[in-house]
């Protein structure tokens, strides 16, 4: 089957995977996604189409930073059978819509669907929904597309709907939405489709070999909506966000090693994963759904806040769902506010309020022997300096074997909740500095251990520690396991014939028993109640047990209760160290509490040996009730234990009546004494060792019976009857708690009866205390009930009743105190405390008379109402309902009484005034009370004349301060006297009392008069009942609802509002505040009264917002309260919306002129109460809280129709309507808040766009004069209207196709389409302001409206319609192109010209391109084309003028946008960047863009600084100075790149100066040169500035020496050939010479390259026209002329000859041929290629392009020449780098002196002597030498120059005691005619003598030369054993400036060689050897430079100076020392 395109485009998943076997086939892996276009093969088998796979972290490495990453897309064929088509594009169902926006070049158009968006499907821009188009397109869109990472049927291909939920790309996080499809169905129903959709078309088939069809391209997509998105938008909105966090903030991590961010970033991927997983599948309860949602959002907006800074609002309260334009700007206001400044959302409630629940789960104990363990957990707070307190009661553990804890610890029975804490218990309340402790106390069974009589004495006569290394730890003491257990102590002495126990129980193997195995059981035949625990042996077997506390643990978990998830700790056991144990482990630190808890006798505390530690679970919970949190988080919480807290943690609402009671210890001190009824004290017995006291308990009644089951040592255990302690050393205290909870009925007779033993003994004493005392219950706090001697007298009892009743219970009755030792004596006591939590009894006896108060007289009465205030708060709290029922009932009985009703006023005053305390949450319970339980009716008349009474004289001192308190509750109050009052009338009614009774309305009213005319009393007494009846007012209006209308109502609080008018300071916060509150009352919520209130509202605030110059932080809060009324009211508005809108707007301004400072306070948005709500903020800020609320409050304005409410006779309307404009544009430039609150920034978008709507409105009908009137136009209201418009359309934040996928998503959610809206209203405008056109100008330019007052506005808004030509929103693009269209169309109407238009385009694109970072794009060249279009017309009259105008712009512009578009592409490397530049700068240049050519001078300029490129920089900086002349013309100045007002000539100086210094960091010497000479001939012949010149020419002489010290590093050039057609024209086929860095090798040249050229290929030899790219790339070398001068003077040094050789070279060589003949050098030659550039180096693009190429072939002479001068260079850089340090080279340089001085080596240079011409001897003196020629002579000098740098070298052999003899005589031998030269012999007779020894080291100093040279002694150099010519012959260093002859010269330094260059002619850069002849200032050049001496004249003179080139005539001067004269004339 031939391949056929599919009729629709499918989308499928790979199900199996397929390994590839050919090049055209596509390997898949499970899951692929693909989109099949074609299908073929047998029987249709196979598909062809795309694989789009997720973009790749590796892809991060060559991405641009803060680019989304590129999805990679394949192509291929793969079997049929691997892939499942899930969807066929293009085919649109009912049900199926599009949740998505596509852009595409050709345009589209948007219509709302379901909350997305549908695009229309047009057949002139797609087919089959997906578009093809040419491969530029193509590639644009597909960047664009997978510019977020999305991959095709993410990113909605074409114009495809969304999937459906069945059909959809599975996902796993979606696979619990979809169990409920059946698979069976799915399947059936995608086959159908499948086979319906997948038909190929029988007319589509593609021939063999014919082109396929384009790739799918995939669109912009805005919607991914899954079928949860609905009832769980976070489901979506977690995968949109973490898509969008790994396509574009990942890799930027990694590249960035950024580690500590990305491990948080992917401990939020994984939390936000694993909540869309639990939303997802629903597995969670509505509590903790709601919990995981908050979560899931804030976790949201902290990633976003740690990646892109921008915070999208979603709001958990409804679901995460993300908050659009359709909701209260208020509320997105507040929660952006909050997501971007907070980590979380504050809670409102008061922090007293809270009540937190701490959960512990014991989850491993770690025991080493203890036997039968068991833990009490509790919590203990403790204060800073205080002790500790336990806080909760104990939850109690036995540990059970270790084979079941596991098993237990997973049930749950470990685990407990404690409950009820308050802020304060936390150390969270304000104020409160205290720890919160969880405390593990450890027990243990012990054996009691036999005590000797030794021991006993030794016990008696000093008190002894015990190790825990001995003695188990303790554990509670209700285990079962004690074995010497008695009975109930009452009894005891007749339990001695009781039963034994029965069998024996090994307590080391049983399973520890629950503590309701403790229980004490009533199992007595005889009646007498006993504990299954106390029954005792007669005799004992066996060992005998107790249990005793092992040691403390104390975790401090303050710190843990802020963290919500569950946190595990390790806790450490210490316990006390015995005086005989080592303590070499007890400085370990350990709490403090420690001390307190388990005291030490000795202070020392070890580590537990038996325990080494065990491991908790801890947990906070906030919730107000327990069992409500509880029930809302059943998975985690559910039957688990709670634990209580002790006391109240506020108001009590549920019935408790608790007696805690504390056994502290029993103070027996030495020779205690025992109380005794009759004996007064009895010596306590000596035999008792007191190693394990005991204490039991119980409870009864007067009649000795006991209270069953009321003693609960733990939380989780039952009541016991008898309880016991611990066993405990003498003097150590058990610190055990118990909790006693006895029926109501039997408390007044209940007491406590203990005794105290030594077990396992029968008591030695007993005590007793009642509960008691004068009818109140006993006070909290510490009691020392006395010891009484256990006897029969103390132990017997009457009918029941215990004798002990008659004694007293403690040593100081009723006014019981603690006393210590010093004050008691040694008489023994028990120490304990006890603690009422009750809601039934109290402890004060004013309180309890007050509930008894009938039977009480009135005199008591009275005297009980007076000392009232003084009962403690929480008493009246426990008690509130009994006390209010005292107080009416006293009321009410004693009605008409004033004594009375002022007394029961005040004190209900006194209660209700607790509901302000923040300890107890009362108030509830008082409403609770008056609407259910309140029964007073005749109480109103009472309360009514207290109430008026107390206002009869506000200002009396004596009233003053009880009327605050009244007013304080005057709410709780009212609600009583409206209570009384309904009471009443029912009362009445019973009796047949129904007529109206008006008293009592006026009494009600003349209440509210009164606060009235207080309120205008000015007096100062009353500033503080002023400020409380005005911040409490809005809470006593509803109390009167029962008895008046809502229309009274309103009066009433109107009335009182218009008394506040005068009102200053902060009492006009709490007045607005008041009105705020009013507003948001519902109670007046009928239609008219609600009217009166807006009405007035507007009349209220009024004075308090608007324009001002007041800037004070009161003003500011006055503006926010009117903006929270506002926000309140703003729906209901009607007229006074203008009022509203224009103080909207002046306070706006108002605010935005006053100075803002950054602060770290943030002040929560529309507060509701005084002062303001505020929270620390990190890092500071520099924000307006009104600003922000002011915007809300106009964008909330912004739904209004607001044309309607303003009309042109407001005076100034004009001024409001400029106002408004300013303030929308600070409002979208990001003045009221940063853009990064992008949910709110793009809101207001949308709002603004409303308002400019309603502007629009009213500009129309009242600012659009006829024609006739034209001169009344306000041009700059419409213009700043028109710019503020288009400011909206243009913004960035609106460019949805360049933001990520959750931006984006967001945007089109919060707003639409605000563009689309926005064209549209352009449009409107600018029509409006045109003129009707002509028929004949609507059928030339097909414009209606046109010209008219629109030519005003050209070329002012030029620009900005330019820019919005460019959008890539279609809609936009067109009617910015019509707009241009009109602009162009008058201007030529009016001038018949368009250079303006084009002026100011060309300066808009510069603007727009460098702003906007925009690149090459085809929107670009659709503008042209558009642009064009608009014209097409005029196209069919070619002769039209204005058509030739507009071909000419629009080809100037679409020049100007290929060259903007190559200089700002992103994709251009940075060379081709500046070539380009350079390019855009000639255009300008050639447009007259003065300013615009200069800011890209200097832009170049920065550019190449930045590359180091310091002199190109400088070339850069020539471009601008040469713009201008040197004269005194003044110049405007220029901002970028500054420059102020300043003469043509300052400027070019100033800039020369800059190009000076560029030349000279660059080393470019002869640049800084020329521009130096050019300033100082200005300086010398135009400004006569001589101190100018005199520095100019100091700097020239400083660059001389520069020059002369060789300290330049000549750069490396290389060849680089461009071939391939892969390349551009303008690089395809061309040769360029390329500059490289100095000392850059070939291989770095070449890596650089290829990051210019990253598809380019490294080629070598010919190429013919190929694909591709290849480069062949080759080093070259500047060209030396060798017919320079500088080859014709001797001494020159190096440095000097590669500047004069190489400076401003165009000409590069390299040798391409070599010949090198046995026959000798006469016959050698080279062949050089020559390559000439377009331009000279140095030059700004580094490179240049070759125009020419030579063949240069070189004579044996020039060879010669070329070859000795490199020798002598590489000879000199060896030197150099020796003496350096570099001894690397040493090898090489003796190599090469070898080479050199050897004769027969056919590589020495003296082998060219042979190319010279022997020397001739003459007899006659005045015979001159015949001349040589040029290139003789220059080698003869190259020659010489070689022999004396060879012995320069061989000085390192000397210095390093190395043997240099035999190479000086070789040197000496090989170059004796240069010697003979350089070192003449003074005698003839020397010529045979060998060479003088090496230098004195006593040599004499030799003056130096005028010229700077020395003058070397002949006795201090080896003199030459070659032969000579006759007589002596003059140095050289007399010489100074031969001008012709090829004499050598001195010039401060010894000869040195040219530079050296490899075999292949790639000289090497002259500064890398840097001649050691040319080191001036060198103290080792006397030493060893190779210099000449003089020696005098000689008969042969004139032939030797004939031979250096020295003619007669010359003058002479004598030369200074040797006799010998010095040439002053020139050289021939």
């Amino acid at each position: 089957m031939p391949w056929r395109p599919l009729a629709r485009i499918a989308f499928a998943v790979a199900i199996y995977p397929f390994q590839a076997s050919s090049p055209a086939d596509l390997p898949l892996e499970l899951g692929d996604e693909l989109y099949i276009i074609e299908q073929g093969g047998i029987n249709g088998s196979w598909y062809r189409g795309y694989l789009v796979a997720p973009p790749s972290l590796l892809a991060g490495l060559t991405s641009v930073k803060g680019q989304t990453l590129e999805a990679k897309v394949f192509s291929g064929i793969f079997p049929r059978c691997c892939v499942e088509v899930r969807e066929v594009l293009g085919d649109s169902n009912g049900d199926e819509k599009a949740h998505s926006i596509r852009y595409n070049d050709e345009g589209s158009n948007f219509n709302h669907a379901n909350g997305g968006l549908r695009q229309d499907h047009t057949a002139s821009t797609s087919r089959n929904g997906f578009h093809y188009s040419d491969s530029r397109s193509n590639s644009l869109r597909t960047r664009r597309s997978f510019a977020n990472g999305e991959s095709p049927q993410d990113s909605g291909i074409g114009n495809a709907p969304s999937r459906s939920s069945s059909h959809r790309k599975p996902d796993r996080y979606e696979q619990g939405a979809r169990r409920k499809i059946s698979p069976r169905s799915s399947r059936s129903h995608l086959s159908l489709r499948s086979s319906l959709s997948l038909t190929p078309l029988s007319t589509g088939i593609r021939e063999s070999g014919a082109k396929r069809p384009s790739a799918p391209v995939p669109m912009l997509k805005i919607g991914d909506e899954t079928p949860t998105c609905a009832s769980e938008p976070l489901v979506d909105e977690v995968a949109s966000c973490l898509r969008e966090w790994h396509s574009r903030n990942l890799h930027e991590l990694l590249l960035g090693r950024r580690y500590s961010v990305l491990e948080k970033i992917s401990d939020l991927v994984y939390q936000l994963d694993l909540s869309r997983r639990q939303i997802l599948h629903g597995v969670l309860t509505p509590h903790e759904l709601n919990t995981r949602r908050e979560k899931t959002v804030w976790d949201l907006v902290s990633g976003n806040k740690m990646l892109s800074k921008e915070i999208i609002v979603r709001d958990p309260k409804q679901n995460g769902r993300l908050l659009t334009r359709n909701d209260s700007v208020i509320e997105v206001t507040k929660l952006q506010s909050i997501m971007s400044l907070l980590d979380k959302r504050p809670v409102s409630q008061h922090d007293s309020i809270k009540l937190y629940h701490l959960m512990v789960d014991l989850k491993a104990f770690a025991n080493s022997g203890l036997n039968s363990p068991s833990l009490t957990i509790s919590l203990y707070s403790r204060a800073q300096g205080g002790a500790p307190k336990q806080l909760t009661e104990s939850f109690a553990i036995d540990i059970p074997l270790q084979d079941h804890f596991n098993t237990a610890a997973l049930s749950g029975k470990f685990r407990t909740l404690f409950t009820d804490l308050s802020s304060a218990d936390v150390g969270e309340a304000s104020g409160s500095e205290s720890d919160l402790y969880l405390v593990v106390k450890v027990h243990a069974s012990q054996s009691i251990e036999p005590v000797s009589i030794g021991d006993l004495r030794k016990e008696n006569s000093s008190e002894k520690g015990f190790s825990p290394s001995k003695t188990a730890a303790s554990s509670s003491s209700e285990s079962p396991t004690f074995k010497g257990g008695r009975r109930s102590i009452m009894w005891a002495q007749k339990q001695l014939g009781s039963t034994r126990r029965r069998g024996h129980h090994d307590p080391r193997i049983s399973r520890v028993r629950n503590t309701a195995d403790a229980s004490v059981d009533a199992a007595d035949t005889r009646g007498r109640p006993e504990t299954r625990e106390s029954t005792r042996p007669l005799t004992q077997q066996g060992p005998q047990y107790v249990r005793r506390s092992v040691g403390v643990g104390v975790l401090n978990i303050k710190n843990l209760l802020g963290q919500s998830k569950a946190v595990e700790q390790t806790m450490s056991i210490w316990s006390p160290v015995g005086a005989n144990v080592d303590i070499h482990d007890s400085r370990l630190e350990f709490d403090e509490l420690i001390r307190e808890l388990n005291p030490s006798r000795n202070g020392h505390y070890a580590k537990s040996k038996t325990l080494d530690h065990i491991r908790l679970n801890v947990q906070c919970f906030e919730s107000p009730d327990a069992n409500v949190l509880i029930t809302r988080t059943p998975t985690l919480l559910q039957n688990i234990s709670q634990t209580p807290k002790i006391g109240f943690s506020g108001a009590p609402t549920r019935a408790r009546s608790d007696i805690y009671l504390t056994l502290s210890e029993a103070f027996l001190p030495p020779q205690a004494l025992l109380s005794h009824p009759e004996r007064g004290t009895v010596q306590m017995s000596s035999s008792l060792n007191l190693r394990n006291v005991q204490l039991t308990l119980e409870v009864r009644k007067q009649s000795g019976e006991r209270i069953e089951q009321c003693i609960f040592p733990s939380s989780n255990g039952p009541g016991l009857t008898a309880w016991r302690t611990t066993a405990a050393f003498r003097g150590e205290p058990w610190n055990q708690m118990i909790k006693l909870v006895i029926p109501s009925d039997d408390v007044p007779e209940a007491h406590l009866i203990m005794s105290v033993a030594d077990a396992p003994k029968f008591p030695f004493a007993l005590c007793w205390m009642p509960l008691r005392d004068e009818g109140a219950f006993i006070r909290d706090g510490s009691h020392t009930p006395l010891l009484y001697l256990y006897d029969q007298l103390t132990s017997s009892s009457d009918k029941g009743r215990g004798a002990y009743l008659a004694f007293p219970w403690n040593s100081r009755g009723k006014d019981d105190v603690s006393k210590e030792e010093v004050l008691t004596g040694p008489v023994a006591v028990l120490k304990l405390e006890t603690y009422l939590c009750s809601t039934i009894f109290s402890q004060d006896k004013v309180l309890l008379g007050i509930l008894k108060w009938r039977e009480q007289s009135r005199a008591q009465i009275l005297d009980l109402l007076k000392r009232f205030v003084f009962v403690s708060e929480i008493e009246i709290v426990k008690l509130v309902n009994e006390v209010f029922d005292a107080l009416f009932g006293i009321l009410v009985d004693h009605a008409g009484k004033d004594n009375f009703d002022d007394l029961v006023f005040d004190s209900l005053v006194t209660v209700l005034g607790i509901v302000h305390d923040r300890r107890f949450n009362l108030g509830p319970l008082v409403d609770h009370y008056a609407e259910t339980k309140f029964d007073y009716p005749f109480a109103t008349p009472c309360l009514l004349r207290s109430y008026l009474r107390l206002l009869a004289k506000p200002a009396d001192p004596r009233n003053s301060r009880r009327l605050r308190a009244t007013f304080k509750v005057g709410r709780q109050m009212l609600k009583f006297i409206i209570s009384a009052r309904e009471k009443q009338k029912i009362k009445e009614a019973e009796i047949g009392i129904t007529a109206y009774q008006p008293t009592f309305s006026g009494e009600v009213k003349s209440i509210f008069k009164a606060l009235e005319a207080l309120m205008k009393d000015s007096s100062p007494i009353l500033i503080g009942s002023k400020t409380l009846i005005v911040q409490h007012m809005h809470t006593w209006l509803p109390e009167l609802r029962g008895c008046f209308s809502e229309v009274e109502i309103f009066h009433l609080a109107s009335s009182f509002l218009d008394a506040c008018e005068g009102v200053q300071s902060k009492l006009i916060l709490y007045k607005l505040v008041l009105v705020l509150n009013l507003t948001k009352m519902t109670l007046f919520t009928k239609s008219s009264v609600r009217h009166s209130m807006v009405s007035n509202t507007s009349r209220w605030i009024y004075p308090y917002w608007g324009a001002s110059m007041d800037d004070s932080d009161q003003w500011r809060e006055q503006i926010r309260l009117c903006c929270s009324i506002a926000s309140v009211q703003i729906e209901e508005f009607g007229p006074e919306a203008s009022v509203y809108f224009v103080k909207t707007i002046e306070s706006y301004r108002s605010i935005q002129a006053a100075q803002r400072i950054s602060k770290d306070i943030f002040s929560l948005l529309f507060p509701t109460n005084y002062p303001f709500s505020s929270k620390q903020i990190t890092p500071v800020s520099n924000f307006d809280e009104a600003l922000i609320e002011l915007a809300a409050v106009l964008a909330q304005l912004a739904e209004i129709p607001l044309a309607k409410h303003f009309n042109q006779s407001l005076p100034d309307l004009t001024d409001t309507l400029f106002t408004t404009l300013d303030v929308i544009m600070s409002i979208l430039s990001e003045e009221a808040f940063p853009s990064s609150w992008l949910s709110l920034h793009i809101y207001h978008h949308k709002s603004s766009l409303e308002i400019l709507e309603s502007l629009f409105e009213i500009l129309v009908v009242d600012f659009v004069p006829s024609p006739d009137d034209a001169d009344d136009f306000n041009t700059d209201l419409w213009k700043r209207f028109l710019l503020t418009l288009l400011t909206l359309v243009r913004s960035s934040s609106l460019a949805l196709e360049t933001f990520a996928e959750q931006k984006r998503r967001a945007v089109w959610k919060i707003a639409g389409d605000v563009r689309e809206q926005g064209a549209d209203l352009l449009k409107r405008s600018w029509e409006a302001i045109g003129w009707e056109s002509s028929p004949e100008d609507e059928i030339r330019y097909g414009c209606t409206r046109l010209g008219g007052y629109q030519v005003q506005y050209v070329p002012s808004l030029v620009a900005p319609i330019v820019e919005l030509c460019f959008s890539v929103h279609e809609g936009l693009r067109g009617v910015a192109v019509r707009i241009l269209q009109t602009m162009t169309v008058s201007e030529w109407t009016l001038s018949e010209d368009l250079s303006v238009i084009q002026t100011e385009m060309i300066n808009c694109l510069d603007i727009m391109f460098k702003s906007k970072n925009l690149g090459e794009g085809i929107v670009q060249k659709f503008f042209v084309n558009e642009l064009l279009e608009m014209f097409d017309s005029l196209s069919r009259a070619p002769s039209d003028p204005l058509w030739e105008a507009v071909k000419e712009l629009v080809s100037t512009i679409d020049e100007l946008l290929d060259l903007l578009g190559a200089v700002h592409s992103p994709d251009t490397t940075e060379p081709f960047r500046i070539m380009h530049t350079l390019r855009l700068m000639d255009f300008l240049k050639d447009m007259q863009k003065e300013d615009i050519f200069i800011r890209y001078v200097h832009q170049l300029a920065d550019v190449q600084v930045q590359l180091h490129n310091s002199t190109e920089a400088g070339l850069a900086l020539r471009l601008h100075a040469d713009l201008y002349q040197w004269d005194a013309k003044m110049l405007e100045p220029i901002t970028e790149p500054a420059f102020p007002a300043q003469s043509s000539f300052e400027r070019k100086e100033q800039l020369y100066f800059e190009m000076i210094n560029r030349y000279e960091d660059g080393a470019a010497w002869d640049c800084a040169l020329t521009s130096y000479r050019e300033l100082a001939h200005i300086y010398e012949h135009h400004n006569y500035d001589f101190a100018k010149l005199a520095r100019t020419q100091r700097s020239m002489a400083k660059l001389y020496e520069t020059i002369a010290k060789g300290e330049r590093h000549a750069p490396r050039y290389f060849r680089v050939v461009y071939k391939g057609l892969g390349f551009p024209t303008s690089l395809r086929d061309k040769e360029f010479i390329f500059e490289g860095e100095r000392g850059e090798r070939q291989s770095v040249f070449t890596d650089r390259m290829r990051q210019q050229h990253p598809a380019a290929q490294i080629a070598a030899g010919d190429l013919d026209e190929v694909e591709g790219q290849y480069l062949q790339i080759f080093a070259v070398s500047p060209h030396r002329d060798l017919e320079h001068r500088v080859f014709q003077q001797s001494r020159v040094t190096q440095s000097i000859r590669e500047h004069l050789l190489s400076s401003r070279t165009h000409r590069f060589s390299v040798t391409s041929r070599r010949h090198s003949p046995t026959s000798g050098v006469k016959d050698q030659w080279i062949e050089k290629t020559v390559f000439s550039t377009a331009e000279s180096f140095p030059n700004i693009l580094r490179r240049s392009e070759i125009v020419g190429v030579d063949v240069l072939c070189l004579s044996p002479l020039q060879t010669a020449l070329e070859r000795t001068s490199r020798k002598t260079s590489e000879i000199a850089l060896l030197d150099k780098r020796i003496r350096d340090g570099d001894d690397s080279g040493f090898a090489a340089l003796t190599e090469a002196i070898n080479n050199s001085v050897d004769p027969s080596s056919v590589s020495s240079v003296a082998q060219y002597h042979q190319l010279l011409p022997e020397p001739i001897e003459y007899n006659d003196d005045d015979l001159e030498e015949p001349p040589l020629e040029p290139l003789q002579n220059a080698l003869k000098l190259a020659l010489v120059d070689h022999a004396s740098t060879l012995k320069h070298s061989l000085n390192l052999f000397s210095r390093r005691g190395l043997e240099r003899t035999t190479l000086s005589q070789a040197l000496f031998s090989t170059f004796a005619p240069e010697f003979a030269i350089l070192i003449p012999y003074p005698d003839p007779s020397s010529r045979t003598t060998s060479p003088s020894p090496p230098p004195s080291k006593a040599s004499p100093s030799i003056p130096p030369l005028p010229n700077g040279g020395p003058i070397a002694s002949p006795s201090s150099r080896p003199l030459s054993p070659g032969p000579r010519s006759r007589g002596s012959r003059l140095s050289l260093a007399f010489l100074k400036s031969p001008p012709k002859t090829p004499l050598p010269t001195t010039n401060g330094g010894t000869p040195s060689a040219p530079s050296s260059s490899t075999d292949t002619e790639s000289e090497a850069p002259a500064s890398e050897d840097g001649s050691a002849a040319g080191r001036s200032g060198d103290p080792r050049d006397e030493e060893e430079r190779p210099m000449t001496a003089t020696s005098g004249r000689s008969g042969t003179m004139r032939k030797r100076l004939s031979m250096l080139g020295i003619r007669k005539g010359e003058k002479r001067v004598k030369a200074g020392g040797g006799g010998g004269d010095r040439a002053i004339g020139g050289m021939g």
